[in-house]
């Protein structure tokens, strides 16, 4: 029988292995939609191949996939509040892993990029979902320790997508990167169901229509029109989905600071060291997504590797990470975020500068330092910033916060990308002018390409460089959470994490 919880008797101490086999439900999925995620770029050349079609038809399975992410993010936190946050990650699970099997049978472009489509519907509503559900199953106390476990999957996917998929392409069959979900889906979904504790749904009166129409056109807009920035800022494509989202989203706003049942809590930017901590966020995902994404492009660019290749020389990195995340989450909950985070972008600053001085003669192994400074960077700061920031907001708000945190990362992501490239394209156009080199023709294009290469993409890793630098002077002013949790809420966390 159980016994009343008393406030003289003493807290029994937390173990992380009490909530290990739902904590493997939820990194299982994770894992799986990251790991998808990044292995689709892979495969496009190939599909073009196959399907006998051009390549920007095919980009759209990875378009179709990253707008249909973005319109569902908004909504996570109310569909969790309102049916309950484990029937919503177990419904977008088995939704992913039904649309990745259907994602291997079609014979056309169109009904690939349909699939993708369903594939990102289900996909958009699991980060944001799982991390509530951690935070709610974490004591006040461990919830960096938890967190920073759930951090794992979020930076080692990226770096073994590629060579996943690199590897099922090139010897095998590009089905297969679809195919390799179904397993892990079942497992996810298997132990969710056994295991993860059903977190009591909250009243929710009524839904917030307006903000359930204009929140999703204002994120997938905004995210493509910053995309397509990436080829060019003036086209029709990136003015629209920017004037669309941008009108959208200030429509959303103010919907939404009027609704008495807003679909994402904005008020809580009333808190100036919440609102001060997403700015910080922002700076951050900006330098971690752009070398993510930046030092690939040069292996591959500048330096002909393979993706196969290139993922094996990127996975010093993610093992580093994966070693940090741990400790960056155990020493959240010692010593709070400030100096994690100015430690972390330190490391990243100074993987960042030794990247800039990369050229044609650059092998993996002279990346191997950088690489591990980079990922054990990462691992330092990134779950612990997360963690402050729902930390900050109200308790019973968890859900809409991570919501709201997790669609604007989306856009952060694509305005990461779309602005190093447009650097780079710049840098390339001007080292040529600057060297008079003749181009009379494709070849001697590419050959013009690889002379100022090195040059470019130092010159755009120095922006890193100084934003990352900027990033660590703001991660100073960051301040730690000295407030307890109520009783209310320590018994709420508890009966959570025993149910």
């Amino acid at each position: 029988m159980s016994q009343p919880i008393t406030s003289g008797t003493a807290e029994p101490e937390f173990k992380i292995t009490s909530i290990l086999v739902p904590l493997i439900a939820i990194i299982s999925g994770i894992f799986m939609v990251i790991l998808d995620t990044t292995a689709m770029n892979v495969a496009l050349s190939k599909l073009v191949i196959d399907f006998k079609t051009d390549l920007p038809t095919i980009q759209w399975t990875v378009t179709g996939y990253m707008l249909a992410t973005a319109a569902v993010i908004p909504l996570a936190g109310w569909l969790s509040d309102r049916f309950g946050a484990k029937n919503v990650f177990l419904t977008s699970v088995v939704l992913f892993t039904v649309a990745s099997v259907l994602c291997a049978t079609p014979n056309s472009a169109e009904l690939l990029i349909v699939f993708r489509i369903l594939q990102g519907l289900g996909g958009g509503f699991v980060m944001p979902v799982a991390m509530a559900y951690v935070f709610r199953l974490s004591p006040p106390n461990k919830i960096g320790q938890v967190m920073g476990m759930l951090g794992v999957p979020i930076l080692l996917a990226p770096a073994i997508g590629p060579i996943l998929s690199g590897w099922l392409v090139e010897y095998h069959s590009w089905h297969w990167i679809f195919l390799i979900n179904l397993p892990v889906g079942i497992f996810s979904f298997i132990f969710g169901l056994w295991k993860l504790p059903a977190v009591a749904r909250k009243k929710v009166a009524g839904f917030d229509l307006p903000g359930m129409i204009l929140g999703p056109i204002a994120f997938a807009s905004l995210s493509y029109g910053i995309t397509q920035g990436a080829e060019s800022w003036t086209s029709d494509k990136t003015l629209w989905g920017i004037i669309i989202g941008a009108v959208a989203l200030i429509a959303f706003i103010i919907v939404e600071l009027k609704s008495k049942l807003p679909l994402l809590e904005l008020r809580v930017f009333k808190s100036v060291d919440f609102s001060f901590g997403i700015f910080v966020q922002w700076v951050l995902q900006f330098c971690l997504f752009g070398a993510i994404f930046l030092l690939p492009q040069f292996l591959q660019q500048a330096r002909g590797y393979g993706a196969f290749d290139t993922g094996m020389t990127l996975f010093p990195q993610a093992l580093a990470s994966a070693v940090m995340m741990p400790i960056g989450g155990y020493l959240f909950d010692k010593i709070g975020v400030r100096w994690l985070v100015v430690a972390g972008l330190s490391l990243v600053s100074g993987a960042i500068f030794q990247y800039s001085h990369v050229d044609l003669t650059t092998e993996g192994h002279d990346l191997i330092l950088p690489l591990i400074m980079a990922g054990s960077g990462m691992g330092l700061m990134m779950m612990p910033l997360n963690s402050h920031l729902i930390k900050k907001a109200p308790h019973d708000l968890v859900s809409r916060v991570t919501s709201l945190t997790s669609a604007m990362q989306q856009v952060i992501n694509s305005f990461a990308v779309a602005t190093l490239v447009t650097i780079l394209s710049s840098r390339v156009n001007s080292s040529i002018a600057a060297k008079n080199i003749p181009i009379n023709s494709p070849a001697d294009m590419q050959k013009a390409m690889l002379a100022v290469a090195p040059e470019a993409f130092g010159q755009t890793f120095h922006v890193m460089l100084i934003i990352a630098i900027c990033g660590i002077f703001l991660g100073l002013f960051l301040r730690r959470d000295k407030t307890q949790p109520s009783e209310a809420v320590k018994q709420e966390v508890a009966l959570e994490g025993l149910h």
